[in-house]
């Protein structure tokens, strides 16, 4: 099935209802969505945008994103994800790498856009809330206009035809564009929803992740409409005060987010703060979700307790369109991300390629209907990516116990050695977090010139709190082999973020590395 019939039978079976819920009070029923997705299609093809293009949006959540990626779905075009938060460099080589026709953005980011669209050689820009000022450029209500009354040239949609492109993070060189289909997604949506019992038009979600991220992309927004839920858009995750009172109005029943937020929401859950939080604003809350990152046990132990909620912990990636396992409200394991989802396969694998025992730490790798095409224009590194008998290699480490359920241990490429022994930065950065007065953490490993590495710590206090190093090292030493410990912390005010509050080690590694460089360059010379 492609996600346009999906769409299409919403608005048939349940065109009343309502799919999404905008600016704090406007409700749009289903019938209403396709109406403008409908309009909306056939003003793109008038802009010459056509079955196989690459249209890319960089908007906050809003109807806006959600109907111009339907609309580009009618044709057979494609979504290309752009990260508002990014650079006017890096937004220009994904524009230029994707080949982009056009591009729809707002006026926060409308500078950025400009210079990126012209150097990349985008034919135009659409505006959602600003007046353009280019022959090139239009009006998100303009446009509209002029594809009202209008039919589009329906596209032969299949279940292999790519529905969105989705940049990583780029870890290691530039970034790459994963293919996703309309199977990959539907499967992904499909397979979620029979994992945790899901029932149609029985739940409220709230959208507070950004849209150009796969976590959000799938789980909220392709999820309300495969089960007729109204999704709750929320343009912004900060400040948190409009979007809690947004739960309490619309009565959230889903809540998804990242483990910062947990993190968060568990350290403000005191006293009288935390009462009005748990039976105000998170008192219609049945199931909380964490994806995207490494949720800390502490946390979840600490959010559980202070709200009463289950927080059903999953695992995924952008390849994988996202979701491979998840916990769910039947049977959970604490600390685990859960089993696989159904129509899957996933094995753990050693250096040398071969599958391992129970138990056993190794590469995680995933076959199934969810996996992308291959990443875009790049079918060298397409091949690189998977393993001879088709499995997708995620580049993550974990291992299996003997009732299935997953432990992700850590990224394969943010792994440390330390006398030849392999160190995860998460193990160590979860007996950090524990301290009271730790806000944040970040470990990263040093390389030094005899192939060792040194482990860094990253340390965020809470507001008003100090913390001396030898506090966070009788911690760590308490519960640590010495191999294990840090031999530096670093006490910041704030941590390097992307959009989904995830931290960005790879900037803190290259920092550290730097700053090792400079101190050994000035011991030399001193």
């Amino acid at each position: 099935m492609t996600l346009t019939e999906i769409l299409e039978r919403r608005a048939q079976e349940n065109a009343q209802d309502t799919a999404y819920i905008i600016k704090g009070d406007q409700k749009v029923t289903f019938a209403q969505f396709n109406e403008q997705c409908e309009v909306l299609a056939a003003a793109l093809s008038g802009l010459g945008i056509k079955a196989g293009d690459r249209f890319a949006i960089c908007l906050r959540n809003s109807l806006e994103f959600t109907s111009t990626w339907f609309a580009l779905a009618k044709l057979g075009a494609i979504a290309v994800h752009v990260n508002f938060m990014i650079s006017e460099e890096e937004m220009t080589y994904i524009l230029k790498d994707s080949g982009s026709k056009a591009m729809v953005t707002q006026r926060e980011f409308l500078n950025k856009a400009r210079q990126s669209a012209a150097s990349a050689g985008t034919e135009w820009l659409v505006v959602t809330d600003a007046e353009p000022n280019e022959n090139k450029e239009i009006n998100f209500q303009e446009l509209l206009s002029r594809g009202s009354g209008k039919k589009y040239p329906k596209s032969p949609v299949k279940e292999n035809t790519t529905a969105a492109i989705l940049y990583t993070s780029g870890t290691t060189g530039k970034p790459k564009g994963a293919m996703l289909s309309h199977g990959n997604l539907f499967s992904n949506v499909r397979d979620v929803s029979i994992h945790f019992g899901l029932k149609p038009k029985n739940e409220v979600i709230l959208c507070i992740l950004p849209l150009f991220h796969v976590f959000a992309l799938t789980d909220i927004m392709l999820l309300g409409i495969y089960n007729g839920y109204p999704v709750v858009i929320v343009e912004s995750i900060t400040p948190p005060k409009p979007w809690l009172k947004l739960m309490a109005k619309w009565k959230v029943s889903l809540f998804a987010a990242v483990p910062p937020i947990y993190h968060v929401l568990s350290k403000e859950a005191k006293g009288i703060k935390g009462l009005v939080l748990k039976y105000l604003f998170f008192r219609s809350v049945r199931i909380c979700v964490s994806g995207a990152a490494p949720l800390p046990l502490e946390v979840l132990k600490t959010f559980e307790k202070k709200f009463g909620i289950p927080v059903l912990e999953g695992y995924g990636l952008t390849e994988t369109s996202p979701a491979v396992t998840m916990n769910t409200l039947a049977k959970r394991k604490q600390g685990t991300v859960g089993t696989v989802l159904p129509n899957m396969e996933v094995k753990i694998i050693g250096d040398d390629g071969k599958e391992l025992g129970l138990g056993e730490e190794g590469e995680i790798c995933v076959k199934g209907p969810n996996v992308m095409l291959g990443y875009f224009n790049l079918p060298e590194d397409t091949k690189a990516a998977f393993a001879s008998d088709g499995y997708f290699k995620t580049g993550d480490v974990g291992r299996f116990d003997n009732e299935g359920y997953l432990t992700i241990c850590d990224r394969k490429k943010d792994m440390i050695i330390v006398k030849g022994l392999k160190v995860f930065p998460a193990q160590i950065e979860e007996i950090i977090l524990r301290h009271p007065k730790v806000q944040e953490a970040a470990v990263v490993g040093i390389p030094l010139n005899n192939g060792d590495e040194i482990i860094k710590a990253f340390v965020v206090p809470r507001k008003d709190e100090q913390i001396e190093k030898n506090e966070i090292q009788e911690i760590v030493q308490t519960s640590l082999p010495a191999y294990k410990r840090p031999r530096e912390i670093e006490f910041r005010s704030e941590l390097p973020k992307n959009a989904l509050q995830k931290i960005l080690k790879r900037e803190l590694r290259r920092e550290a590395i730097e700053k090792s460089k400079t101190n050994r360059a000035v011991t030399v010379a001193v």
